[in-house]
């Protein structure tokens, strides 16, 4: 459990995420292995409760040590890479080969553009250019490559496409996608798009007042529309949403 202010913000008991799987949190072969959590955040501690990460508890680490495991990206496209830096450095950084003022060998920039020239963003031929100067859509499918450069563990999606416009947002998921099925990344997407929450992923967890209110997957989830969701929001949290607008449409 954690809290913010005196209030709790996040209360899950038990949550259990199995490996290679893609799970969605609307407001994942090794199946013997589990991600135990009370939190989904890897900056802060528990108030309490613990966090186990492949069977190790991992509740005390030092915020450096869990991002050696975890990938995560934000809701800002901002955060994530070092603007002053150019693409290369910072991709080289989270290669692990070196960085700023670093020498970045032939091969290393060979591999680089291999994987930019994925993103069908222009971002190859971009390479000397400061972050800084790429757009938010840009910049946001950066941090993913780099959060994913070396797969971690568990891949973290706090609402990453929702400070960008429909059609970038879109192309963001589609590269979310295509990693997180190419390197069978353990992935948790947090959202408030019912429509993505139930496009993306095998599973969908529901929750109100940061407790868990529903927990869908399989084909239930797959025969899901966004009324249908809306309902069991509505029946389960024992209120109805005043606006369909805000969780309807993006």
């Amino acid at each position: 459990m954690s809290q913010f202010s005196g209030k709790t913000i996040v209360s899950v008991n038990q949550l259990s995420i199995y490996y290679d799987t893609t799970t969605n949190t609307g407001s994942k072969s090794n199946h013997n292995k589990v991600f135990h959590a009370t939190s989904r955040t890897i900056s802060h501690f528990t108030d309490s409760g613990s966090i186990y990460l492949d069977g190790r508890n991992i509740t005390f680490l030092p915020e450096y040590q869990r991002s050696r495991q975890i990938g995560r990206l934000f809701q800002d496209p901002m955060r994530g890479s070092a603007p002053h830096m150019t693409i290369e450095e910072n991709l080289s950084l989270a290669a692990a080969s070196g960085g700023w003022l670093s020498h970045v060998t032939r091969a290393e920039k060979a591999a680089f553009r291999e994987k930019l020239a994925q993103l069908d963003m222009g971002l190859e031929d971009r390479m000397k250019q400061p972050v800084g100067l790429l757009s938010g859509g840009q910049r946001q499918a950066l941090t993913l490559m780099m959060a994913t450069f070396k797969p971690p563990k568990l891949l973290l999606l706090d609402e990453h496409t929702a400070a960008l416009d429909p059609k970038t947002a879109d192309k963001v998921l589609q590269i979310t996608e295509e990693i997180v099925a190419r390197d069978k990344l353990t992935t948790l997407m947090v959202t408030h798009n019912m429509k993505d929450a139930i496009k993306h992923g095998n599973r969908l967890i529901m929750m109100n007042e940061g407790r868990i209110i529903l927990d869908i997957s399989g084909e239930e989830k797959q025969k899901l529309t966004k009324r249908d969701l809306m309902d069991k929001f509505a029946e389960i949290a024992g209120m109805q949403v005043e606006s369909d607008q805000v969780l309807l449409t993006r």
